[in-house]
């Protein structure tokens, strides 16, 4: 996978082979990278190429993207980095409601399954129907797909998902739109287009899978930013490890199809093996990297705190998802993203 490292931290999951990536042609990015851990910066052009580029057939046809670790070559090749650690006192950053006129959440008369769940649709209607998305871009040329969500921040403009759902393999991706409350190739709050990507120092630098957070800033839409017309849910960074976790995202590879916002829930405990990543017992597959993780989130309201995103499973260990702790690197992201 990296210039150094990376083949021997993770590989793609996808639907099948890598041959099976399915394509579509490149639309003109003229985006420009800084040096440094700086993000990646998207022209006026590179977001209108952008939403001309999505349609509903390629989105429907992206190739989900996601990661599994090997823990053996990983032992043997990673390079030794200082992982996530709490510092301080948590921090906690509240949701917010929608501001723009007909917008409201929409609320279901049917209840989520029971806690823990492994793996369901999401029934419970709220503000996550709406914070939540697809988010997709081009990678090496070929249609893709992960998750994301929308948080409280200044700009009202900021999307959290996974580092490698907006840089992977030493390249950023392009052509990159978030799409709330997804809709089986339909769009009901529209194509937000990234004017910014951003990721942690250590993902950027060797994609550290204890550090595979990203954030984008999309541009506003028909004179509205994203947060006043989805609302946005609230952060929790330094929350500590070992709580009820609420998980979210859009999986597209079998037996899941990305047409559906799928939850997973229970009590969270920290990876044993190579990490220091919260792990939690979870079917999603590939489409869902990115999506959120929720601490105190309240299932009437749809509501809650994100801590985390789906991250990666390990190659021998099924039905288990984690997801990077928030510390300060995650929250030094944040901050960066909201201000931009």
């Amino acid at each position: 996978m990296s210039r150094h490292h990376r083949s021997a931290l993770a590989t793609v999951l996808t639907t099948g082979l890598a041959a099976a990536l399915l394509g579509g042609g490149l639309a003109a990015s003229g985006s420009a990278q800084a040096a440094g851990n700086t993000g990646h910066s998207f022209s006026v052009g590179a977001q209108r190429a952008a939403t001309g580029f999505w349609t509903p057939e390629r989105m429907r046809t992206a190739t989900p993207l996601d990661l599994t670790a090997d823990p053996d070559a990983l032992r043997t090749t990673a390079p030794a980095t200082v992982p996530p650690t709490a510092v301080g006192a948590p921090t906690t950053i509240a949701p917010t409601a929608p501001t723009a006129p007909g917008h409201t959440s929409p609320v279901s008369a049917l209840s989520p399954a029971s806690f823990p769940q492994a793996g369901g649709p999401w029934t419970g209607g709220g503000a996550v129907v709406k914070t939540s998305g697809r988010v997709f871009f081009t990678f090496q040329g070929r249609t893709a797909s992960c998750s994301g969500n929308a948080v409280t921040s200044q700009n009202a403009s900021t999307v959290i998902t996974a580092g490698h759902c907006v840089k992977y393999q030493g390249a950023w991706h392009t052509n990159w739109v978030f799409v709330p409350a997804y809709d089986n190739g339909n769009a009901p709050y529209g194509q937000w287009t990234a004017s910014r990507t951003l990721t942690t120092p250590q993902w950027e630098a060797s994609e550290e899978m204890n550090y595979d957070v990203g954030a984008a800033v999309v541009a506003p839409l028909n004179g509205r930013t994203l947060t006043s017309v989805t609302g946005a849910q609230g952060l929790q960074f330094n929350g500590a490890y070992n709580k009820p976790m609420y998980a979210f995202g859009f999986p597209a590879a079998a037996p899941y199809d990305g047409t559906r916002l799928i939850h997973c829930s229970g009590n969270s405990s920290k990876d044993f093996l190579l990490t220091q990543d919260h792990g939690l017992g979870c079917n999603m597959t590939g489409g869902s990297s990115g999506g959120p993780w929720f601490s105190s989130f309240d299932e009437a309201t749809g509501a809650g705190l994100q801590s985390s995103v789906n991250s990666f499973g390990y190659t021998f260990l099924p039905n288990r998802m984690f997801g990077p702790y928030f510390g300060p690197d995650a929250q030094a992201l944040y901050n960066k993203a909201q201000t931009s």
